[in-house]
């Protein structure tokens, strides 16, 4: 798949669809319905799978993805555990010596600008203990 970012590999073994000798793959294309972030593919026999950028991304495991999972990951336990805290999100401001607006940022879960320290400063605020662990992949 190419992107402005590059070109990506995504191996068809990867499809929901198995493609195989009886049944080759026909035709894959950029699909429309995804705005062309994505393609399908289509068998001889008519069974299809559309891939969005997303999981050609992930299975390439494109660094800028991998960020966005991590804080999304990071900002759902936040929002978890602001709920389970009792804090207000005010003592939550002032604790953090931040404003409201940033506050706001680093609780949701589309805003890619912030970082995992912040995401990290916050978590311990609530009562979360973070811990990085790093093993081969």
């Amino acid at each position: 798949m190419t992107t402005r970012e590059g070109v990506y590999s995504f191996p068809f073994a990867k499809l929901e669809i198995t493609p195989r000798a009886d049944d080759p793959i026909a035709e894959v294309f950029p699909d429309e319905e995804l705005g062309m972030e994505g393609f399908t593919c289509r068998l001889d026999s008519g069974a299809e799978d559309t891939v969005h950028l997303d999981a050609v991304l992930e299975y390439n495991r494109d660094p800028a993805l991998m960020n966005e999972l991590l804080l999304h990951r990071l900002t759902v336990e936040a929002l978890n555990a602001l709920e389970e805290s009792g804090l207000s999100k005010r003592e939550l401001i002032r604790r953090l010596r931040t404003s409201p607006s940033q506050l706001y940022r680093l609780l949701d879960t589309t805003y890619h600008g912030k970082s995992v320290g912040q995401m990290v400063a916050l978590l311990h605020l609530l009562g979360r203990k973070v811990d990085l662990v790093v093993t081969a992949s």
